[in-house]
């Protein structure tokens, strides 16, 4: 795992460290499993609903993260009050699962927020052949991240849609993919992707503002059908796509998908405003450096 640390502190077992004297590639082992939680204002976004997955991936791979959710909430907690509040993506891992002095990283990583024209725009995709193991589980995978960078510099495309052996679109690399055909929009059923948490919450405010998910493939002989498609993402929400390979959509232009960013800003809006006295009660710089 290359040392994508941030920022002037990490969290190790609970103990702040300085990132430049802190190497992850030294550190972690397998089986590891990680998360990223998007920090809007001192707050970790929906960070219950990635608690909840990170204990699945583990369970997945037959361990048991042994830490309590409100001993990782204290040092997400401790991780934002350190680094003075930052606006930024956080990392969890959890490494050595198997052994009973399990490890547990938290630290900021160098995160990308698409600016408005990317929006406005979209973005180019291509396809990419592969069957992911264990696609409900977020398992630190290096040599599949190398492979998906690589492919996505030579064609210089934002994202990669996975392509199963019967030719059925899964999932993005690093995303969930949704698809526009006519007034429905279309997702791979749960069991064969990661569970997104963005994901999750697309489900939710399509259910409350009357659009309907259909969960079924689409093959990739169907993609000439589609008035849209669009990925979603802890840092991206909903970004339409405007290209898959050679085949053009006039996603940023789709009243579906324009619905459903609207209403996805608006629950991302109402949990921050829900959780607003969380992020610097009964926490301070000093204390954590200092005390």
């Amino acid at each position: 795992m290359s040392n994508d640390l941030y920022l002037g502190f990490c969290i190790i077992n609970d103990k702040v460290c300085l990132t430049e004297k802190v190497s992850i590639s030294d550190l972690i082992n397998s089986p590891s499993i990680y998360e990223v939680i998007r920090v809007i204002d001192g707050i970790p976004l929906y960070v219950e609903e990635h608690l909840l997955r990170m204990r699945e991936s583990a369970e997945l791979l037959g361990f048991r993260i042994k830490k309590s959710d409100d001993e990782i909430l204290n040092e997400i907690k401790k991780l934002i009050t350190v680094n003075e509040f930052p606006n930024l993506n956080i990392k969890l891992v959890f490494s050595n699962l198997n052994k009973s002095n399990q490890l547990f990283l938290a630290y900021f990583i160098k995160s990308y927020y698409p600016e408005k024209e990317v929006y406005e725009k979209g973005i180019h995709t291509i396809l990419f052949n592969v069957v992911r193991e264990n696609p409900n589980a977020k398992i630190v995978n290096t040599k599949f991240k190398e492979r998906v960078k690589k492919e996505l510099e030579d064609k210089n495309a934002f994202e990669a849609l996975l392509v199963n052996e019967e030719g059925y679109i899964t999932e993005g690399s690093r995303s969930n993919i949704f698809f526009v055909i006519d007034d429905k929009v279309y997702t791979a059923p749960e069991g064969e992707v990661l569970q997104g948490v963005t994901r999750k919450r697309i489900l939710k405010v399509s259910k409350e503002i009357g659009i309907e998910i259909i969960k079924k493939h689409i093959h990739i002989d169907e993609l000439k059908n589609l008035d849209g498609a669009f990925m979603t993402g802890t840092s991206v929400n909903i970004l339409p796509i405007r290209t898959i390979n050679e085949i053009e959509l006039d996603s940023v232009n789709n009243k579906i998908i324009k619905e459903l960013s609207i209403g996805y800003i608006n629950d991302m809006q109402k949990y921050i405003e829900s959780r607003k006295n969380y992020s610097r009660s009964g926490f301070t710089y000093e204390s954590y450096i200092f005390g």
